[in-house]
């Protein structure tokens, strides 16, 4: 397997952009991902973009994201309060909000949903960021759900033991709302991680995976 980096080292100053349907989407599938490049690339900015974060959601949003990443490497995070389940019925004013992204921000790396994820707010994000971000490496994360939804990933960040045990305490701490869901739970997260790590071969056993549509070397 052949490794490729983010070039620069810890000097670089890379820019990020989360882009997140719901409150724990980013972190339920990039999560790792967040606390491995927050520690490569200590000066680096994170963007964080929330859609549906109202009520409680919106605080537990809020909290998470400083969990994640350091007040010194991340944006304010702009959380949204658009109605769960309903984002493609309000597809227009999503779009503005990318439009208004579009026009403050450059990022070098996209995190976003997979266009084939099984969730319609989900899918809606994923189309919007390629319709906006047409020439940046986008990648799609994954949300394992009741619906089952996974794939074949092709986009391997093996993660060492105290970032993916990081990662499942952070999830359990910042969503008090969702501890209720019997999904919602660090074997599940644990599970994937682990299945994904067997995949890359990680010498951890850990990794997160993505789909990466385009990629240019």
């Amino acid at each position: 397997m052949i490794e490729l980096a983010l070039g620069g080292g810890a000097t670089r100053e890379l820019k990020f952009l989360f882009l997140g349907a719901h409150s724990d989407d980013i972190e339920i599938g990039c999560g790792g991902t967040i606390l491995r490049l927050a520690k490569q690339y200590p000066r680096s900015v994170f963007d964080w973009v929330v859609f549906s974060a109202a009520g409680a959601r919106k605080a537990e949003a809020q909290r998470s994201a400083t969990l994640f990443v350091q007040p010194a490497q991340l944006h304010s995070p702009i959380l949204k309060e658009f109605q769960d389940g309903f984002l493609p019925y309000v597809g227009a004013e999503v779009k503005a909000t990318f439009e208004e992204l579009k026009r403050t921000l450059s990022p070098d790396v996209v995190f976003t949903h997979s266009r084939k994820d099984a969730h319609q707010d989900h899918r809606l994000i994923s189309e919007l960021t390629w319709n906006t971000f047409r020439n940046h490496l986008i990648l799609e994360y994954e949300i394992p759900k009741y619906d089952g939804d996974l794939g074949q990933p092709n986009f391997f960040v093996p993660l060492e033991k105290d970032i993916y045990e990081d990662k499942v305490r952070f999830l359990m701490e910042a969503f008090q709302t969702q501890r209720n869901k019997r999904w919602f739970d660090p074997q599940t997260f644990l599970g994937l991680m682990r299945v994904r790590g067997m995949e890359c071969n990680a010498a951890s056993g850990f990794a997160e995976a993505f789909y990466s549509r385009k990629l240019v070397l």
